[in-house]
């Protein structure tokens, strides 16, 4: 199995190294997504929290130290009292310290809940990167297929104008009739028809280029070649059940749903502390002068819960119904997986084999418009019959390059499914890659109460242009 996800992501390195500088590629889409997608960018953050949630669970196993202070005086007194003592006013100061020796299990298996869902959320974050990517390819290559039926249409527009013309010409001389011209007119109008529809479709495939990779698009380079995939159905299942990230990410979770369900057990058992305090006692009599004094005391306290009202049993059915409920998941994630791979081959299968009809359509349909039109010089074909040539030929052409998209981003989405599409897989070269490690190597450990990190900075990159932006002074909110 590792084999072959190595020799893909070896081809998909090759393959996306390839292009000019002439124009935007597919790879230099790709680094822009990595660097500034939102989707990605927050997902990271998501990630920074769970991280801290390893702290936390280790917090609950470390010592507590607690300073107390404060200055009362007596409004009333009843029985005896030492001589000298005075109402007040009284300084008391003391410092108490709790180390906990044994907590019924609890922290143990916090701790470990903690480290599963770190796991469970790097698996999640492979999966967004993989499923941006997939979205970003998917943009790229829309932009690229209706520019392309855009540019078809304009061309069958100038050929349809020609005609018309070509048409009225020879219905001065009698050549041909007026239905003929009306034949011309009306295919004319449906042309011009198509072209505003491809461009209206275009102008939304741009937008949401520009959403996902977060410019717009420039004259785009054709993408590389996909890497091999794999030759069955069976074999793709294969690999995505082994290394699917969403798939790995709900295994994890429901993973740390088990050790809940031990940590809630914990509850009912005793837990030992080992505690130390000092105090200080500051007393000024009324008329008797100054008593001070400090007591000191160590010890271990030992809590041994009876009775809790039924809470450690409902806390138990609880974590246990949350692991049922990931447990569940998981088998529900292994069943969209399953489709989700065969899906994206089958539509990689089909979109080949519909790149291969079309390419033929393409061919013949340009052979049988050269013949028509030559045998509508003679008189043997009529101005329909080449109106209807042309639109063949449009048409298969648009199915051409519609198949070609659709190949392409099913490839990709089959690479994606068996968790071959993320940063790392793809060998991209524009800056270092996030390392989720680093930030969990640096908070998981912590035992300072007073760090921090500073205030995060936007790090997605808005595409808001000049000219859409608000009058000066007024918020978008308030718009």
């Amino acid at each position: 199995m590792p084999v072959i996800r190595n020799i893909s992501i070896a081809s998909l390195l090759v393959a996306l190294a390839t292009g000019t500088a002439s124009a935007d590629t597919l790879r230099e889409a790709l680094v822009s997504t990595y660097r500034a997608n939102p989707t990605l960018t927050s997902q990271r953050e998501s990630l920074k929290a769970t991280d801290a949630g390893v702290a936390v669970a280790r917090s609950a196993g470390r010592p507590t130290v607690s300073g107390t202070a404060g200055v009362t005086r007596d409004l009333t007194r009843s029985g005896r009292f030492d001589v000298g003592t005075g109402r007040g006013p009284f300084l008391n100061a003391g410092v108490d310290v709790s180390l906990p020796l044994f907590q019924g299990g609890t922290v143990k298996n916090d701790i470990k809940a903690a480290k599963s869902r770190v796991e469970a959320g790097r698996a999640t974050l492979r999966a967004v990167e993989g499923d941006v990517f997939t979205e970003a390819v998917a943009a790229y290559m829309d932009v690229i297929r209706d520019r392309a039926t855009v540019e078809l249409n304009n061309n069958n527009v100038k050929v349809l104008e020609t005609n018309l013309q070509a048409t009225r010409d020879r219905f001065e001389i009698g050549d041909v009739t007026r239905t003929d011209v009306a034949q011309s007119e009306a295919r004319l109008a449906l042309a011009r028809s198509r072209l505003t529809l491809a461009q209206g479709r275009l102008i939304a495939t741009e937008e949401n280029y520009r959403r996902v990779i977060g410019k717009h698009p420039d004259q785009l380079q054709p993408p590389p070649p996909l890497p091999p995939l794999p030759a069955t159905a069976d074999e793709a299942v294969r690999i995505a059940l082994a290394d699917n990230p969403d798939l790995v990410a709900v295994t994890r979770q429901a993973e740390a749903a088990g050790y809940d369900v031990r940590a809630a057990r914990g509850t009912r058992l005793p837990t030992v502390s080992a505690v130390a305090a000092g105090d200080y006692f500051d007393a000024t009599g009324d008329d008797k002068g100054l008593q001070s004094g400090t007591a000191t005391s160590i010890g271990v306290q030992t809590r041994i819960p009876l009775y809790q009202g039924g809470l450690p049993a409902a806390r138990i059915r609880q974590a246990q119904a949350f692991e049922g409920q990931a447990l569940e998941q998981r088998v529900g994630t292994e069943r969209a997986v399953v489709s989700n791979t065969r899906s994206a081959y089958a539509d990689y299968q089909s979109a080949l084999d519909a790149i291969k009809s079309n390419d033929v359509a393409v061919k013949a349909n340009e052979l049988a418009l050269e013949g028509v039109r030559a045998e509508n010089s003679v008189g043997t074909r009529t101005i329909l019959d080449v109106l209807d040539a042309e639109q063949e030929l449009l048409n298969s052409q648009v199915l051409l390059v519609t198949a070609r998209r659709d190949a392409y981003v099913a490839g990709f989405q089959l690479l994606n499914s068996m968790g071959q599409a993320e940063a790392e897989d793809l060998g991209l070269d524009g800056g270092a890659l996030y390392d989720p490690l680093g930030n969990y190597r640096r908070v998981a450990g912590d035992w300072n109460d007073w760090s921090s990190d500073p205030k995060h900075p936007t790090v997605a990159t808005s595409t808001v242009t000049a000219a859409e932006q608000p009058p000066q002074g007024v918020t978008p909110a308030a718009q």
